[in-house]
């Protein structure tokens, strides 16, 4: 929840300049005129209240980094999607992949601590991710619709003596809003928009509910569709009969060729989303909610494009923009489903809480292989060099968990505060991938490579690779913080986590083909204890200075890899043990009425950083340890007024992330064991800019009679970054700086809201990552005339409408 200082008659304030050159022209003149007639008037800058430290402070009182964006600026701004979220806050990066399999990978990076490829997207990794993310109080990660959100706090640094879930890079949490015991309210809200690349329209519609049913009970309820064209224009695919087979060209089963289309805007966008929450509060001691929250992705292909060249048409052409190689469609779905019941009481001394919730996030998704296959020459050197080869990845992964969070909160003012809390997780996972040639066995006979593939050992068919995945991880923590004020100035804080995993893993992978099944099966388990120390001292009434060290740990576990048979892999890639690291900040926060300011100044000694890597013989799912890596920068946050009608934001982050040693990984076989050099001491981090800036300006104006113009500006900034480690130069590729800019108008009016927005204005392609053509392009040698390279693009730029009723 939010509260401010003082309140203005737009309370609703923030997103968008004008949209038309007009009102431009006009908005110097109108704060011109503002300013005149509020000279006497001061401004007070939001004092924001949130609950991270797990008890009722504002920003200015917390003595560590936090960022905070309310509900209302999310709607004000037209911000429906995490990645446009983080990019209003300065020091966080994205990898921008879109909405396809966009809940499989954690893309937040947080002080650069993050040493992955950029380039990972298609399937869930090993490693679990450097930052927590939270609902409420469920540890989840499931890239949410944003809607209906009280505040999303960011929390940087480790956070395992507030959070039972553990981090190395910081905590994002979602609080949602709870239902309102005092009045019936509601809202229905369409926004219809067009992207750049599309024929056709972008629309969102919502519906909201919130109905007291007594004194006692209220009930809250939203429902949402997103429902969008396409943008990317897959200019290649296979033409394929009613089997799913490619259709050879002259019905020449042995020797023709594939037969191309193309498939316009084929990255369509259908989300179905909804909560559902009811409150009890018998009494001002006590409260229980229950809550139910669900989304459904259906997705028809990637939002991300080929730059490079193709031989479709027999000689080397070049890809048009918004344009994407691949040979087949690549859609994917996903659901996830997640509950909570959260109770609190007040037992005077302290505040008793208790958070019981589950989930159950699953998926699947298709992916062409066909480039990877053809870059590695496998077409001609496993499987008969076909007229018509296609590598089509099914993958799949299921995550669901049970945890139970109990915390006691200290209530009152006195000189010593203290909050205690256990925390169990009980989490499975799986995944797993079926890679299939259709059609291979039909071109197999009719071509005579079947008696080939029969004189290799090899066994007919068109599935070529089989993996099955499971795991448990069960997580058991005790941690709290105790603070001693030592005046109505200075204090100290002391938290501590103690906690112990069980991981458990078992999976089987088969090459039916080339018959030969692994079974892995491993277990590791792990305890230990981290600290935080925190320092925090009032300078002024205005004025916190802190300082803090602080722990952080992220699990270890198991990866996925025969160590036996025919594909066995060095042993050494079995296991991966966890890593840590240690946080050391200093900082410096106030609020001086008019103006917010926060400064902060970090190092991260980052030990034993775990890689999720492919082996180097065939390619299987793997994590590694490295030895040492650094993060050291500082982070600059400035909010306030200009003027009584003009409001900034400005963040500015310097990140110096890198490698302080050689990362060394296995190679060669179970037989012969040896290790290369991955990457080298020093290299700087992936995905992490060393320069990001995020800024803003919003202006409101009274337009009279009841008409309220709400307009503003805002952009990000970040320098040029790494798509991964290495010196491989498929992989290890600097990826471009590049600016987005937003812009817009609203018009409020009694209970309507009309509003007009541009959002990516100057079209920045704003890529966060790439799989290169070296990796998975063109080959016509081996038969493959498309190009299933890729960059990850930002969305074009979109302009929107949006109308809504609120009662």
């Amino acid at each position: 929840m939010t509260t401010s200082a003082r309140h203005t008659a737009f309370s609703k304030a923030p997103l968008a300049l004008a949209v038309s050159s007009a009102l431009l022209f006009s908005y110097a003149s109108q704060a011109q005129q503002t300013d005149t007639e509020t000279a006497k008037t001061e401004a007070s800058v939001e004092r924001i209240t949130v609950t991270a430290s797990r008890r009722v402070q504002t920003v200015e009182e917390t003595p560590y980094n936090i960022s905070v964006m309310s509900g209302s600026q999310l709607e004000e701004k037209h911000i429906i999607d995490a990645v446009d979220m983080m990019r209003e806050m300065s020091g966080i990066t994205v990898v921008d992949r879109g909405y396809r399999n966009s809940g499989v990978i954690n893309n937040i990076i947080i002080r650069g601590m993050n040493i992955d490829s950029a380039g990972n997207g298609d399937f869930a990794l090993n490693a679990a991710p450097t930052v927590s993310t939270y609902l409420n109080d469920t540890p989840l990660f499931a890239n949410f619709v944003l809607k209906d959100i009280d505040a999303v706090e960011v929390l940087r640094g480790p956070q395992g003596t507030l959070y039972g879930s553990g981090s190395l890079a910081g905590t994002v949490r979602y609080k949602m809003n709870r239902p309102d015991l005092t009045d019936i309210s509601g809202k229905v809200s369409d926004v219809l928009s067009q992207s750049k690349g599309s024929e056709g329209f972008n629309q969102n519609l919502d519906l909201l509910l919130n109905m007291p049913l007594s004194e006692t009970v209220a009930v809250r309820g939203y429902l949402g569709r997103i429902d969008n064209d396409g943008i990317v224009d897959y200019a290649n695919v296979y033409q394929l009969d009613a089997a799913g087979k490619p259709v050879a060209q002259g019905n020449d089963v042995a020797n023709g060729g594939p037969v191309f289309i193309a498939v316009e805007d084929a990255d369509t966008v259908e989300i179905d989303y909804g909560r559902l929450a009811l409150l009890w509060q018998p009494s001002d001691n006590f409260n229980a909610l229950l809550s139910y929250q669900f989304q459904q992705d259906d997705i028809g292909a990637r939002r991300q494009v080929t730059r490079g060249t193709n031989w479709v048409s027999g000689t080397e052409q070049r890809y048009n923009d918004y344009q994407n190689g691949a040979i087949q469609l690549e859609p994917s779905e996903r659901d996830v489903d997640a509950w909570a019941l959260e109770m609190e009481w007040d037992l005077g001394f302290a505040t008793a809480t208790s958070s019981t919730s589950g989930y159950d996030h699953s998926g699947n998704s298709v992916s062409d292989n066909s480039g990877f296959y053809a870059q590695n020459g496998w077409f001609s050197n496993y499987y008969g060099g076909s007229p018509r080869p296609m590598a089509s990845a099914n993958r799949f992964y299921q995550d669901k968990g049970l945890s139970q969070e109990l915390r006691l909160v200290s209530n009152g003012k006195q000189s010593l505060d203290w909050i205690v809390g256990l925390f169990y997780l009980d989490q499975e996972t799986a995944s797993g991938q079926d890679s299939l040639m259709p059609g291979f066995t039909e071109w197999a006979l009719a071509s005579g490579f079947a008696d080939t593939l029969a004189s290799w050992g090899g066994v007919l068919g068109e599935q070529d690779f089989y993996y099955r995945d499971q795991r448990n991880i069960k997580d058991t923590s005790l941690f709290g913080e105790l603070t001693y004020h030592f005046s109505d100035k200075l204090r100290t804080t002391l938290g501590l986590r103690h906690f112990s995993n069980d991981i458990s893993n078992d999976t089987i992978i088969e090459l039916p083909l080339y018959p030969g099944a692994s079974d892995v099966s491993s277990k590791v388990k792990d305890n230990g204890s981290l600290f935080k120390l925190n320092l925090a001292y009032d300078w002024s009434a205005n004025t916190m200075l802190y300082a803090t060290i602080s722990e952080g740990y992220r699990r270890g576990g198991t990866s996925a890899v025969p160590i036996s048979g025919g594909f066995a892999e060095n042993p050494a890639y079995l296991n991966y043990a966890s890593d840590s690291v240690l946080n050391m900040e200093l900082g410096v926060k106030g609020n001086t009425g008019r103006h917010f300011y926060s400064l902060s100044l970090f190092r991260a000694d980052w030990d034993d950083p775990q890689l999720n890597i492919p082996t180097p013989n065939w390619g299987f799912y793997a994590a590694v340890n490295g030895e040492s890596a650094r993060s050291q920068g500082l982070e600059l946050e400035l909010r306030g007024y200009l003027s009584e009608a003009l409001q900034y934001n400005f963040g500015y982050t310097f990140v110096d992330a890198k490698l302080t040693a050689d990362l060394i990984a296995p190679a060669g076989s179970a037989a012969n064991p040896r290790t290369y050099v991955y990457a080298k001491d020093g290299e700087q981090l992936p995905s992490m800019a060393e320069h990001t800036l995020s800024a803003g300006l919003s202006h409101s104006y009274d337009l009279g009679s009841g008409y309220y113009l709400v307009s503003s500006a805002s952009a990000y900034y970040q320098s040029e970054s790494r798509n991964a480690l290495g010196s491989n130069p498929n992989f290890a590729i600097d990826l471009d700086s590049f600016w987005l800019a937003n812009i817009g108008t609203s018009l409020y009016a009694d209970n309507w809201t009309l509003s007009l927005f541009v959002r990516n204005l100057f079209n920045e392609d704003g890529v966060t990552g790439t799989l290169s053509e070296g990796y998975m392009g063109t080959a016509p040698e081996q038969n493959f005339y498309g190009n299933a390279s890729k960059d990850y693009i930002s969305q074009p730029r979109t302009v929107g409408l949006s109308v809504s009723y609120q009662f």
